[in-house]
């Protein structure tokens, strides 16, 4: 089939008003309803029994909200906030729970005890006074631990950092319940003993427990346990700036579950001739980064991510848009290149965003003329073909399945924000063509969601539980040989683990995580790609043979899936464009209102495809082509479409890369040399020339508040 010319307007099809989306339903929301109404139930009983007053139903009930409490903090976070939106938080919940058991106490007690019961609440008081102070402190520690630049792979010895306070210490929601723990026991043993020697203990140790971690927190506090202060870490980082000269960086900025957009081009990025560096705008995001040997910097403020505009980086490379792309888009000293994180036939594709960049990076000429026909104002001269560097790992086609099984990758996208259900095809046709391809023998099926389906539509959420269901249910009916434990993949595992740093203590926080991660060990890079390679080969080696999988993990990768397809069924998405770099045949499934031929005229992806209905019909047929190579009547679109998707084969796409930042790069310089001597002459006495920075580099003075 000869490749489709894109319509002159794109993205018609994706013009529908918003889908109205249900609420979350089913088991997850009946299991949160019920323990939250055990803990309220608990409360309530031990408050009936104080008041009647009757020992054993409030031991009983206070047991249980404990339990209770020990199960929210470990399962069910949800119902936690749901509780503190309502004021009823963790520290109302323990002050209420020994409450009733004083009362309960003095209902039960004898008048000549009141004495006894009174120091006993005094102790209580002093218990949460200190749990007051111990709060009060942590916050001030974790001040002093808040540092205005995180790092990775850098050498941060000079800024003091050491390992976080324990973390029952940092987290009031588990701290007061474990301190507080036996004086609650304390209380509850007196209600059954009637001896008040068990509440006095219980009270005192939790008061010895509170002021030891009262005098373990203050010890942080001592000028010499603390962390360098905010002026000496920007000290620090402007001098680490002015020793390692960066000349092109990756900027970021996203949610936890979009750290894959800026991993994709880490690599390309590390194999340049130049100085790299990762800029961040989140400080959660700078554990969640894929391994590298680049330094990443953590630029979370404003202020400090200005002073990039007096280093030597002149070119920095975005893979999303974000909010706070515009903050960095003011630095005028330093050149801006979107590459985007892969490419489709989606309105995020050419987004008006784009033009707010010096240049838009694309894989080849079709991501051209699709800027050209959205006239989102990028124009054509500062648009520049790559190719995709990424691709280099991906294996070219080698034949029809050698053996008895026919490996189908199925790789849906997410339901996207705007509820057009041709987005996925997880809600509409998911389950259809999941069972269609296990109804085949000779099918191994590997299943990889978007790590974002079900974020905005449940239905997408409800329906990929069901698909995962599906095959696991094929996986228990099948005959094969049992799964067995690969001691060479644990190996594996275990030291890819270590080498990219997965494993840290549980109550690390950021600045132990910066001392852990200061420097990577000489060669890593070498030996995480080399064992990756390894893993990957010993991990599809010890699967049983012909047993279903659910890819979700990191490991292994989209393009390691690449490589032991047979066939992609997927949406229109850039996981096509990526997988025609191996020429491999594969489908898109159509589960818009769109015919085949308008599906075809609104989606240039789809040219070389087979096109799959939601009723999945088509996928015996689609199977017999893959097994028989002289029934593929697109083989040649394939190779056509991919060549106008990616460009040529030669120069590499990693060549076409280092080329278009060497000359954005030259750009930068040039641009610098222009408008250096204008702004020294236009603002005296405001801007100079920094020592070491290069004659181009401009640094300013700090800004007043109104600028």
């Amino acid at each position: 089939m000869p490749v489709s010319t894109p319509p002159r307007r794109l993205g018609a099809a994706f013009r529908r008003p918003r889908l109205p989306l249900p609420r979350p339903t089913g088991r997850p929301a009946v299991v949160q309803a019920l323990v939250a109404a055990a803990l309220v139930g608990a409360c309530a009983a031990q408050a009936v029994a104080a008041l009647l007053p009757h020992a054993p139903l409030l031991v009983a009930a206070t047991a249980l909200s404990l339990v209770v409490e020990g199960v929210l903090f470990r399962w069910q976070r949800g119902v936690l906030t749901v509780f503190a939106k309502a004021h009823a938080d963790v520290t109302v919940r323990h002050v209420l729970r020994d409450l009733l058991l004083v009362v309960g106490l003095l209902r039960l007690g004898e008048q000549h005890r009141e004495g006894e019961y009174a120091a006993i609440a005094a102790g209580l008081l002093v218990c949460y006074a200190l749990h007051c102070a111990v709060q009060a402190v942590s916050v001030l520690v974790r001040r002093t631990r808040t540092l205005p630049v995180v790092t990775r792979n850098i050498d941060a010895s000079a800024l003091r950092l050491s390992p976080a306070p324990p973390a029952l210490l940092r987290r009031p929601g588990h701290r007061l319940p474990v301190l507080g723990l036996p004086a609650t026991a304390g209380l509850a043993a007196t209600a059954v003993a009637d001896d008040t020697r068990w509440a006095a203990a219980g009270v005192t140790l939790s008061l010895l427990l509170a002021l030891a971690g009262l005098a373990v927190l203050l010890l942080r506090l001592l000028p010499g346990r603390r962390p360098a202060d905010e002026r000496e870490v920007l000290d620090w980082f402007d001098a680490w700036l002015q020793e390692y000269r960066p000349t092109v960086g990756l900027y970021f900025s996203g949610g936890a579950a979009s750290a894959y957009q800026a991993g994709m081009w880490l690599e390309p990025l590390a194999r340049l001739d130049a100085r790299p560096v990762i800029i961040l705008r989140e400080r959660f995001m700078v554990s969640r980064i894929a391994p590298t040997d680049i330094p990443v910097v953590c630029l979370p403020k404003v202020p400090t991510l200005m002073r990039l505009e007096h280093s030597t980086l002149q070119v920095l490379i975005h893979p999303s848009n974000s909010g706070k792309t515009s903050q960095v888009l003011r630095i005028p000293t330093i050149k801006h290149a979107f590459v985007n994180h892969g490419e489709s036939d989606k309105l995020s594709s050419c987004n008006p965003y784009a033009k707010a960049y010096d240049e838009v990076w694309v894989a080849g000429p079709a991501a051209r003329e699709r800027y050209a026909l959205a006239e989102v104002g990028v124009e054509d001269k500062d648009v520049v073909e790559i190719g995709r560097p990424q691709l280099d790992a991906v294996r070219p086609y080698a034949g029809p399945p050698a053996g008895p099984l026919t490996t189908v990758l199925y790789a849906p996208t997410w339901e996207g924000w705007d509820g057009n259900p041709g987005n996925t095809s997880v809600v509409a046709a998911g389950e259809n063509l999941v069972r269609a391809l296990l109804a085949d023998p000779g099918v191994r099926l590997l299943y990889k969601p978007h790590p974002l389906t079900g974020s905005v539509d449940p239905r997408a959420g409800a329906a990929d539980r069901r698909i995962r269901e599906l095959i696991h249910a094929a996986n228990r009916s099948r005959p094969g040989r049992v799964a067995e434990p690969s001691a060479e993949l644990a190996l594996l595992t275990a030291e890819l683990d270590r080498l990219t740093l997965s494993g840290f203590r549980a109550g690390a926080d950021q600045v132990e995580r910066m001392l852990a991660q200061s420097a990577p060990e000489p060669g890593r890079a070498e030996a995480v790609t080399r064992l990756t390679a390894a893993w990957e080969e010993t991990y599809w080696a010890s699967l049983p043979e012909g047993e279903h999988q659910v890819v979700t993990d990191a490991r292994p990768s989209l393009y390691a899936c690449f490589n032991v397809a047979d066939l992609l069924i997927s949406d229109v998405s850039s996981v096509i464009t990526d997988f025609l770099a191996s020429g491999k045949p594969y489908a898109v499934a159509n589960t818009g209102d769109l015919t085949e031929p308008e599906f075809r005229a609104a989606f240039p992806t789809v040219a070389a495809a087979t096109v799959l209905t939601p009723d999945a019909a088509g996928v015996p047929a689609l199977l017999d082509t893959v097994r028989h190579p002289e029934k593929d009547e697109l083989a040649q679109a394939r190779a056509e479409l991919k060549l106008r998707l990616l460009g040529p084969a030669v120069p590499a796409s990693q060549e076409r890369f280092a080329a278009a930042v060497e000359a954005l790069c030259a750009a930068a310089r040039e641009h610098r040399a222009r408008t250096c001597p204008h702004l020294a002459a236009e603002v005296p006495g405001q801007r100079r020339e920094t020592a070491g920075a290069g004659p181009a580099t401009l640094t300013a003075r700090r800004p007043s508040p109104g600028a």
